[in-house]
């Protein structure tokens, strides 16, 4: 990683592969699949506040929202055929959920290259859930700016 420290609740789901051997990574990258939450209704009765994440090979759909207090909210959806999709798209929403805009923004851009499954899944995969992060990313910068005007 570029050498930012990461919020804890991203440094304990990537400590969380790290400590396992590489085999059995893919297993807890498949339980963040199926713990991926429902897109809120609210939400997902509206696609056209979704944005489809186009570097996934899967159709992905993310929004991020911020609270009174900046505090992020990332929600996805991927199809259940997709099981590597959505056990990235998991992994955001778990480790991006609660932490401050900042927090979320300060996030290196090379934490999917972290978490030791570069040769676990195809590259594509890895550059997926890093078009996903930048898309958040993206989406809190947009919600930042939008406040201030």
């Amino acid at each position: 990683m570029n050498g930012a420290e990461l919020p804890p609740s991203l440094e304990r789901i990537r400590q969380d592969f790290l400590d396992l051997p590489e085999p059995e990574r893919l297993e807890l990258l498949l339980e963040f699949s199926h713990d991926l939450p429902e897109m809120p209704t609210r939400l997902a009765d509206h696609p056209e506040l979704q944005e489809r994440v186009a570097e996934c090979q899967s159709p992905v759909y993310i929004v991020v929202e911020l609270d009174d207090d900046d505090a992020v909210a990332m929600h996805a959806t991927a199809p259940a055929t997709a099981p590597t999709t959505r056990g990235f798209a998991g992994i955001l929403v778990e480790g991006l959920r609660g932490l401050t805009a900042e927090q979320a923004l300060g996030v290196p851009d090379d934490f999917p290259q972290s978490i030791g499954l570069t040769r676990a899944v195809s590259p594509l995969r890895i550059a997926g859930m890093t078009g996903m992060l930048a898309r958040a990313k993206r989406q809190i910068r947009e919600r930042l700016a939008s406040r201030a005007s």
